[in-house]
Order: structure tokens, then sequence, then C-alpha cells
């Protein structure tokens, strides 16, 4: 089973590759080899051979950035997949898009669920719900897959940050008004590749899926978890100060809850995540030598 994945340098398309069975091949082109802003790249490249499916893993995930840097941000959110999905369209083959919880504004009280409104807060929540829109209305077969708060052992994210500033300062001061869902790269990959599974079977239903870990927290309460898990491997453990999102303004306007439910894909594809902590505690591990010391 071949397929295609863009975005195979970060922290969901690099996991694809990793996870892989033997059963799947996975060609990651690099961005020297596929040009996002191309839309005739994007469909020679789906027409040059027959893959199995189309697997979207890249995004311009510079949330701040992209509040100046526009254009470039819905040409990689929005264009980039509305031209994978019509690609996909032609060949034949399904789509699977990976999004975002930014799609919401944050306002309700609950877990979002998939047929919520979508109201994005900002530059690039409004680029990737447009992304949504373009592979929805293009390509009738196809996934979207929103997650959140993806972290992972490799790549930037949440908890490589907060180990590198626990290693460099006595105190960090960490948003505690924002709360959603960590999830492991990994798990989202594992997720993507049960999916790919039924679709091969022609058993999965094709529409909208929310995936992230199971449980909660604040991103004060994330980081105190990394810095009390990374203590056991000896790490320092700095004074993590809850702050509100009042006190660190940022460009972009961020959800004040990202949290997504994940009925809908457990009951299609018999997908249970685990524990969101179970998740970190791994990653952890990977990063600072394994198993804990005992």
């Amino acid at each position: 089973m071949a397929i295609l994945v863009t975005g195979g340098s970060g922290q969901v398309g690099s996991a694809l590759a990793r996870l892989a069975p033997t059963w799947v091949e996975v060609v990651a082109p690099t961005r020297a080899e596929l040009d996002l802003a191309d839309p005739s790249a994007i469909a020679q490249l789906v027409a040059s051979r027959g893959w199995r499916v189309v697997v979207n893993c890249a995004a311009y995930t510079a949330v701040d950035r992209a509040e100046s840097d526009v254009v470039a941000a819905w040409q990689v959110n929005a264009l980039a997949p509305a031209a994978l999905a019509a690609a996909s369209r032609a060949a034949g083959i399904p789509i699977v898009h990976v999004s975002t919880d930014y799609v919401f504004n944050g306002s309700k009280p609950d877990p979002y669920v998939e047929d919520d409104p979508v109201a994005p807060v900002n530059v690039y929540g409004a680029s990737k719900e447009g992304g949504e829109q373009a592979v929805r209305n293009t390509c009738a077969a196809h996934i979207i897959l929103r997650t959140a708060w993806a972290v992972s052992a490799s790549g930037r994210n949440f908890v490589n940050t907060m180990l590198r500033l626990g290693a460099e300062q006595r105190e960090l001061r960490v948003v505690a008004d924002q709360r959603g869902c960590p999830t492991s790269a990994e798990d989202i990959a594992r997720a993507i590749l049960t999916i790919l599974a039924r679709l091969e079977q022609g058993s999965g239903p094709y529409g909208t899926f929310h995936f992230v870990n199971a449980g909660e927290a604040t991103w004060h309460e994330l980081a105190t978890h990394v810095f009390n898990r990374a203590a056991l491997y000896g790490r320092p453990t700095p004074a993590v100060h809850a702050i509100t999102t009042a006190d660190y303004p940022t460009p972009a306007c961020r959800p004040v809850n990202s949290r997504l439910a994940t009925g809908r894909i457990a009951a299609a594809f018999g997908i249970a995540p685990r524990p969101w902590r179970e998740a970190v505690d791994e990653i952890v591990g990977q990063l600072l030598g394994g198993s804990v010391p005992q």
C-alpha cells in the first residue's frame, strides 16, 4: 500500500514513516522535491504512480507569525490542501487531512464534537478551516482528522521547550487558563494507520473525526507534569508559576478551550486514545534516557 505523505519532516509525518507496518510504503517528498505552492507540481506527483491514499500532514504551524504572514499561511494550510484534494479526486483515491482544534473559538464549556460550529479566532485557525472546507468540498472520499496540542520527542513542541527552559531557568511562568488535550504525535500517526487499514478493507467511513489523548490539562498542568517526570531522571525542577493568558500577550489569540471529544472515532474505527500522562511520560523517557531509574 503506497501512500503519499506531505509534511513528512513534521512530528506526525515522521512518526507515520517510522511506525508504518511492512504493508505500507510511505513516500514523503521533501520541500525541495514538492513545492506545496505549486498546484501543477502537486497534481503531477499525485498522478505519477498508483498511490492508495494521500495523507496531508503539512501545515504552517507558526501561529503568531501567521498573523503577519497571512499569504504563506493560507497557501500551505488552505490552497495546498485544495490542490491535494483535487488531485486525489482525479486519481480516484481518498485523502486524509490533518487539522486542528484551532478551527473553534474556545467559548464552548464542554469538549468540542465534530459537528460544532467553527469560528477560528486567528489567521492560523482560519487558514486551517479553509483547508478543511477545500478538502470536504473537493474530494468526497476524505478523512479530516482534527487533533490538538501535539507533542513528541522530536521537533519543536511544548514538552521539548519546557525541558530546554527548565535546564536554563530556575523559574518559569506558564499559562493556566487555556485547557486542552496534550496528544502524542506517535499516537496520531497510529490512529491514521488504523484508519488507513480500515479504508484498505473498504470498511471505514469518510468524514470528520477528532483524535486526542484522553484527559485534559492546562499548559501549566502539562508543564508541571513534565518537570515532575523529568525529576525522576535527575533533571532540574524549576518553579512553575501559573499566569493568565492576559499576562502573556501574543500576536494571535488562542482558544481558551481546545478540548476535543473522541467518541466518533472510537465508534467508527475502534480507536481508544490512551491517557495523555502515559503518552507524555513515554516522550520524556525517550528524551531523557529510556526507562525511569529504579
